[in-house]
């Protein structure tokens, strides 16, 4: 099973991440605003990730990490 991480803080909140995930499993936390003043990308369901890393490759600040 894949891993994702986020480094949450540097996220400007921008949502490539969420338009290329082939799962659909990357929303923007409307619960959270990060030091940025953005709400931050996040996973939905760690479970569903199949580790295909085009989240972390669209990323243009490199936010997110993906672990196989």
């Amino acid at each position: 099973m894949a891993k994702v991480t986020f480094r949450s803080e540097k996220c400007k909140g921008c949502e490539l991440c969420t338009t290329v995930c082939p799962k659909k499993i990357i929303v923007m936390d409307v619960e959270k605003i990060n030091e940025k003043g953005f709400h931050p990308a996040t996973i939905t369901d760690q479970e569903q990730c199949i580790g295909c890393a085009f989240c972390a490759t669209i990323c243009p600040d490199c936010v997110i990490k993906v672990e196989r």
